[in-house]
């Protein structure tokens, strides 16, 4: 679930009509929402949704009538501020009016994905609050409403990745190419190929100039200019973070257009780098109870802050990647754990990614969650994934110490790809774990590492692996002949010259240890 607070009005401004429409607002536009959460079918099916923290504004994904009905009837005398629908019936808006509850069409063709994350930024940095890490200066949304009025355009303004961020407001003269941006979905093949074959991405990235993009009539592409938007990084020098394009319509640009986007571009780049550096006040809570940042936390404040219960089972995931993709994968996971849950909390750090799931029950619930999660995203968007879980029982108080767990366990998996399974915890993979981190801290000491065994590996590799294998198979000088694929009377020979060359007896079991533990930090 997604906290923060604007009025339904401004909400739905934001969002515009190409993602949105609203049907009927029974209590008015002023209505404050604070709040969203996901309802899926699962939820009304088996009663999960009445059990979750209370949200004002709720998506309803592929949610039939029937259920869509019975839900509305088991929220009294509660009443939500508003509903999202793809394509409501009569009878639904029928029922949702007469609680009192707004009922906002969505575009058939969005993705929840898309309008999960826009709703979550204009909660997060949309309006003039009190709070100063969501202030005016953090709201791209009025930035591109502003560059439109200026520029007499339609504009969108997309991340590193095309993801757009925000964008003004529409008109019937916006091209198909623009609609299916804002709704999450690729544009036409057709379109991105002639794109990218023009050079418009490499020079966007290459060049903080002004890029002009003609129309293509045969394609139902309407002008545009676009400018790249470039962070300063004083090691690098200026990195791409993102595009403002400005789709033109039948009022000519003004004749400043060109020069109003450069100044958007280093707007554009303050805003993101500003959202970067300080994150929303919900996200600072999230990685403070995760122990992702150097705070003091009073647990219980920040829990009813949250409106999380603070006892029981908590589950904490980590996630990461194959791939470099943290910006998209915390997309997703919001999604789909806010599906799951909808106290659910998610934040990222660095290219990881983490889920909080208060008061979560059985672990093997979590654990189904996560298997299916990892296997629909593997399967629809080829994402890679791999997934440590912690499952302390203290509740709220124990999430930092199970996220410093879960952190254990991928800083391992991250040294020795392959080595732990795609979905994991600290217990089932221990063993994997210390050692590697006991190996890990030999290698990074010298003096703990005995001086034979990298003079070993310097003059006669073949007799350090010989070694390591021979230490590996418990002295079993037929298991090792066959890892090392030579004949077994070739290990014994070996196991002598190496017992003259060190000057020790490999029966002595703390020799065994020892140079074990130097072969591995060293190999």
């Amino acid at each position: 679930m997604i906290t923060a607070g604007v009025s339904l009005g401004q909400l739905l401004l934001a969002l515009d009509a190409t993602m949105v429409r609203l049907v009927e607002a029974p209590r008015g536009l002023d209505l404050p929402v604070g709040s969203a959460a996901l309802i899926d079918p699962d939820d009304v099916r088996l009663g999960l949704a009445a059990a979750s923290v209370s949200a004002d504004v709720f998506l309803l994904l592929g949610v039939g009538d029937d259920d869509v009905l019975s839900w509305l009837v088991r929220q009294a005398p509660r009443t939500p501020a508003a509903i999202f629908v793809k394509e409501p019936s009569a009878a639904v808006i029928a029922r949702a009016i007469g609680a009192g509850t707004a009922v906002v069409a969505v575009e058939p063709r969005a993705r929840w994905e898309r309008l999960y994350r826009l709703i979550d930024h204009v909660f997060e940095h949309h309006g003039d609050r009190a709070d100063p890490l969501q202030d005016s200066g953090t709201d791209l949304f009025g930035l591109a409403q502003s560059i439109a009025e200026r520029t007499h355009g339609m504009v969108s303004i997309e991340d590193g990745q095309s993801h757009v961020l925000a964008y003004s407001a529409s008109n019937d003269e916006a091209d198909e190419l623009r609609r299916l941006s804002i709704l999450g979905r690729a544009g036409p093949p057709e379109h991105l190929a002639w794109i990218g074959r023009e050079g418009i991405f490499d020079a966007l990235r290459a060049s903080q100039d002004v890029v002009r993009v003609d129309a293509r009539p045969e394609l139902g592409l309407r002008p545009r200019r676009a400018v790249g938007i470039h962070l300063a990084d004083r090691g690098r020098g200026p990195v791409f973070a993102g595009t403002i394009w400005v789709q033109e319509g039948s009022r000519p640009p003004a004749d400043d257009a060109d020069e109003v986007l450069r100044g958007a571009s280093v707007l554009a780049a303050r805003i993101l780098a500003r959202l970067a550096a300080a994150p929303s006040t919900h996200a600072v809570r999230v990685q403070e109870l995760l122990g992702l940042r150097d705070a003091d936390v009073d647990i219980a404040a920040t829990a009813r802050e949250l409106g999380l219960a603070t006892d029981g089972r908590v589950a904490v995931i980590g996630f990461v990647s194959a791939g470099d993709v943290p910006a998209r994968l915390l997309d997703v996971l919001a999604l789909s754990a806010s599906a799951f849950r909808h106290d659910a909390q998610v934040t990222a750090e660095g290219a990881r990614v983490y889920v909080l799931l208060p008061h979560s029950g059985k672990a093997s619930a979590a654990m189904s969650w996560i298997r299916g999660t990892i296997a629909t995203l593997q399967r629809e968007l080829g994402l890679e994934l791999r997934a440590v879980i912690a499952t302390p029982t203290t509740g709220l108080d124990g999430v930092a110490a199970a996220r410093a767990e879960v952190d254990r366990v991928l800083d391992s998996a991250e040294r020795h790809p392959g080595a732990l399974g795609v979905v994991t915890s600290l217990a089932e993979a221990r063993t994997t774990v210390l050692l590697d981190e006991i190996v890990t801290l030999v290698a990074a000491d010298e003096r703990l590492i005995d001086p034979r065994v990298r003079e070993l590996r310097a003059s006669d590799p073949a007799l350090a692996d010989t070694l390591r294998a021979y230490l590996d198979c418990f002295g079993d000088v037929g298991a090792a002949a066959q890892w090392l694929h030579v004949h077994p009377n070739t290990v014994r020979y070996r196991v002598r010259r190496i017992e003259e060359l060190l000057s020790t007896s490999l029966a002595d079991p703390d020799v065994r240890l020892l140079l074990s533990l130097g072969l591995r930090a060293t190999g």
